[in-house]
Order: C-alpha cells, then sequence, then structure tokens
C-alpha cells in the first residue's frame, strides 16, 4: 500500500511536469522558446515514478524528451524554462537548450540528443560509484527506437556482466521518430523481449499507471543498491504530442491517439485519488500551486536576458575555458 503523502507528491509532480510542458508549447508558438523541443506530455507517470523512488545521490539520464526527468529531481522550474527561451538564467546558462538540460547539483546528469549516447555513459557512472564505494544508482532513460542501436546493448551487456547498479528504464511510446517500432523488430517488446539475451529478468509496467511505475522502481532500485545487479524496465506509454513540436503526428490511426489519450495518466490518477480519499479540494490546492509555480517561471524567462556575448567561447570545457588541446 503507498502512503497517502506519497501519492500526494506523485500526483503533484506529474501535474507540474504538465503543466511545464504545456507552458513550452505556448511559449514555443510565440517564439519565447526558439528551435524545436521534444515534449514528454502524456509520460509524466514514468518520470514521477521513478524520481520518487530514487534517493538524491542516485544519477538520471535521459533522452532529449528529458524535460519532465530534469525537472522532477529538483531542478528549478525557472532555470529549466530559462534554458529552453535561451536565456542568461537558464540551468546551462542558456547555451544547452531543449535537449542538453544538465543539473549536476541534482544528479541530473544530462539530456543527451543522439539517440542510445547515453547509455554507456550511465555504465560508466554507476561503475565509478560502485568503484568509489558509494551506493549510488544510475538510471537510465530511453525511448523504444533505442533498443536497436548497438550502444543500448552493449551497455546492458556490460552492466550484466559486471553487476552494475544502474536501472535501464525504455519509455516505450510505440514510436521511434515517426516508425511505428513494430514495424521494425523481430519482437513484440522491445526491450523486454531482448532482457533473457542478458540474463535479465523481462519487466513491462503500464507506464501512464503511476503507482505501477513507483512500485517497480522502488523494487529494481532497491535491488541495485544491494549489489544484486542492474534491471531492464519496459514502461508501456503514449505522447500526446508528435515526436517535436514541429511534428504534427498525422502518421498515428486517429483511434490509436483516442484510446491513448483515454488513459492518460494524469486525469486516471486523479479518479483514483478522489476514489481513495474522497477530497478533490487537495488536490485542486496542488493544481493552482503547480499552476502558479509555472507563471512565476515563466515570467522570469520572459523578462531574463540573453547571455552575454563575450560568455560565447567560456565553459566548452570543463575547466571553463576554449583553448583546443592536441
Amino acid at each position: 500500500m503507498i502512503d497517502e503523502t506519497v501519492r500526494l507528491a506523485l500526483y503533484r509532480n506529474m501535474v507540474r511536469a504538465r503543466l511545464f510542458e504545456q507552458r513550452v508549447y505556448d511559449l514555443f508558438l510565440v517564439g519565447v522558446v526558439q528551435g524545436t523541443t521534444h515534449l514528454g506530455l502524456g509520460q509524466e507517470a514514468i518520470a514521477a515514478g521513478f524520481a520518487a523512488a530514487m534517493q538524491s545521490t542516485d544519477m538520471t539520464f535521459c533522452t532529449y524528451r528529458g524535460h519532465n526527468h530534469t525537472l522532477l529531481r529538483g531542478a528549478p522550474m525557472s532555470s529549466l524554462l530559462g534554458e529552453l527561451a535561451g536565456k542568461s538564467t537558464g540551468i546551462c546558462a542558456g547555451k544547452g537548450g531543449s535537449m542538453h538540460l544538465t543539473d549536476v547539483s541534482k544528479n541530473a546528469m544530462g539530456s543527451y540528443a543522439i539517440v542510445g549516447a547515453h547509455l554507456p555513459i550511465a555504465v560508466g557512472a554507476a561503475w565509478a560509484g560502485s568503484l568509489r564505494g558509494t551506493d549510488q544508482v544510475a538510471v537510465c532513460f530511453f525511448g523504444d527506437g533505442t533498443t536497436n542501436i548497438g550502444a543500448f546493448h552493449e551497455a546492458v551487456n556490460l552492466a550484466a556482466v559486471w553487476k552494475v547498479p544502474i536501472v535501464f528504464v525504455c519509455e516505450n511510446n510505440l514510436y521511434m521518430e515517426y516508425t511505428p517500432i513494430s514495424d521494425v523488430i523481430a519482437v513484440e517488446h522491445p526491450a523486454a523481449d531482448r532482457a533473457s539475451a542478458y540474463g535479465l529478468t523481462p519487466i513491462i509496467v503500464d507506464g501512464n499507471d503511476v503507482d505501477a511505475v513507483y512500485t517497480v522502481a522502488l523494487d529494481v532500485i532497491g535491488r541495485a543498491r544491494r549489489g544484486e545487479g542492474p534491471a531492464l524496465v519496459e514502461a508501456k506509454t503514449y505522447r500526446h504530442k508528435g515526436h517535436s513540436r514541429t511534428d504534427p503526428g498525422k502518421y498515428r490511426p486517429e483511434e490509436e491517439v483516442t484510446a491513448w489519450l483515454a488513459r492518460d495518466p494524469i486525469p486516471s490518477y486523479r479518479a483514483r485519488l478522489e476514489e481513495i480519499y474522497t477530497d478533490g479540494t487537495r488536490l485542486d490546492a496542488i493544481e493552482a500551486e503547480a499552476m502558479r509555480e509555472v507563471d512565476n517561471a515563466a515570467e522570469k524567462a520572459r523578462n531574463a536576458s540573453p547571455p552575454a556575448p563575450e560568455t560565447l567561447m567560456t565553459e566548452v570545457w570543463a575547466d571553463g575555458g576554449s583553448r583546443w588541446r592536441n
């Protein structure tokens, strides 16, 4: 049984993530957010469930569709919107944008634009934690299309052989960009059906049910922390928008979209909480508080200044400079 406090926190974070992404969409339309964005609308339960199960020292690695994950690990909303708007107040000083969100202070270790590139990096970070004698766990999120990338197989195999404390989470939203994943794999489940090849137990979870995600997350993160090795989780979900802001998603069957929208993780979870606790006023207050947070963050992003030209060549390397090394 999940504690009431945890459930309300899960709802709060899903609402915060949803309102944030909706505001990003709106700000893109009026030119405040420039360049493309990849929204996680509809996939909030996965980010919320895993974030709630992680310790503050655990590390998150995610894809270019990583707004939700970075936000729910504790990155300030105003800094995230500032980054998407290319402002100096951004979490990466306006230099990274939507696809490169990073907040090392929260162990949100980056969003990665190259499909599959972050899986080996996450394995290395988790292995380094083991060598240092910490109990850190890395949680690495990726899409269904990544399972056809060589880096996926290399990373999962090495993690299994070395019993690295990492959890791989496939956010299976049925499409690798514009292509149905079912058209390009020989199995039904792109991640779970490949788990046994690496000696791992296949795990499939309803990625639109935050209680289910949280329960699975507690289990697999706990096992990794105890030294029992990695896990590969496939979370079935659906993105409400196209692949990117410029994609209308017309390639998806209308009846499929309608069916998945009816399984929206947020209103369905609200209905569950109202049935259990019969008090919608607390949920209304959570939604109002989240809207105020988003409004405040958007106002700060609008009013912030862009990065100063003289900062262009700073922070290119880890030492803060840009001088080329041979």
